[in-house]
């Protein structure tokens, strides 16, 4: 997280949010990393029900909700996907510091999927940008953030079932944990 905060620092002053708030959520959704440290690929997560949604297709053994801490499997689901769709697989995945979902790629202004996905690939200072920017084109979840209020930036983020999932895992429900990385951040970076 050290080597981020520059980063953090002035890109969310560029969108008007606060640093400390942008860091705790990028802490949270990727322990800080952007890119996997054995194969440097960028973090994502393959939503095979988004998926299906996109592209309607049977299902993949190879799509299981493998969750993000396991790269190599999800790898395997995206690629899977992408050898049917490509459009659709990049749209039901999640990518970079912020998760975020290719199919919001009009939203950060892009001109297609793939275009977010190159420029996301291109370092973490453009995933920074990626987050900051939507949050920043969401009005409720930036009043949210902005205000520290973690169950509405979780529900908005995550959905209003985010506390029910926690617990069915089980981990730590997701306003806690932004909670506690906002208080850390706080402590050890200001």
């Amino acid at each position: 997280m050290k080597a981020l905060i520059p980063l953090i620092k002035t890109i969310a002053a560029l969108f008007n949010l606060d640093w400390v708030a942008i860091a705790a959520f990028i802490m949270v959704e990727t322990g800080s990393k952007g890119f996997s440290d054995k194969t440097g690929k960028i973090i994502i997560q393959f939503e095979p029900k988004w998926f299906k949604r996109l592209v309607p297709y049977t299902p993949s053994g190879k799509w299981s909700l493998n969750g993000i801490d396991i790269q190599v499997k999800e790898w395997l689901a995206f690629n899977d996907a992408f050898a049917k769709n490509p459009d659709g697989a990049m749209q039901a995945t999640s990518i970079g510091l912020g998760q975020i979902m290719g199919f919001h790629w009009k939203t950060l202004g892009y001109k297609s999927v793939g275009e977010m996905w190159d420029d996301a690939k291109k370092g973490l200072d453009r995933q920074i940008w990626q987050i900051c920017k939507f949050i920043a084109m969401d009005i409720k979840l930036k009043s949210c953030l902005q205000a520290h209020d973690w169950d509405g930036v979780s529900s908005i983020y995550n959905g209003t079932g985010y506390k029910q999932l926690a617990a069915s895992i089980p981990r730590e429900a997701y306003d806690i944990s932004l909670a506690k990385a906002y208080d850390y951040i706080s402590k050890t970076y200001k």
